[in-house]
């Protein structure tokens, strides 16, 4: 099959179908399903109506001090994430802290969030 422009041949190891990034059509799907849905994740009411609220109204602005800004700079976008940190949250589960305090959280922007995801995260983007 020629190779189209702008597109790839799909990141699942063996896989010989093009997209035009990422996994293709049937292995984004498969890894959507082992993923699981928000609930199985333990994202609950307690994360809804308790974490991510609040995390939101202390930090309405992306308070990631990621180098890229410039100086440690936060991006100043406006936080659209309840992002976990400095721990995740699979981290505060296993160390018996309760996941959904608010002062375990952090205010992202959407691109500070996907990058913070990628780098750190187990089964990143990047991993």
């Amino acid at each position: 099959m020629p190779r189209r422009t702008g597109w790839r041949i799909c990141s699942t190891p063996g896989c010989p179908e093009y997209t035009e990034g990422g996994r293709c059509p049937d292995h984004r799907q498969e890894a959507e399903q082992r993923r699981g849905t928000a609930r199985q994740r333990g994202y609950g009411r307690q994360h809804e109506r308790r974490f991510r609220p609040a995390v939101l109204a202390r930090d309405p602005l992306c308070v990631c001090t990621d180098e890229g800004h410039g100086h440690g700079d936060p991006c100043g976008q406006p936080s659209v994430h309840a992002d976990h940190w400095p721990l995740s949250r699979r981290e505060l589960v296993e160390q018996g802290l309760d996941p959904d305090d608010p002062r375990r959280g952090r205010g992202l922007c959407q691109r500070c969030h996907a990058k913070s995801t990628a780098e750190a995260q187990p089964g990143g983007f990047n991993r």
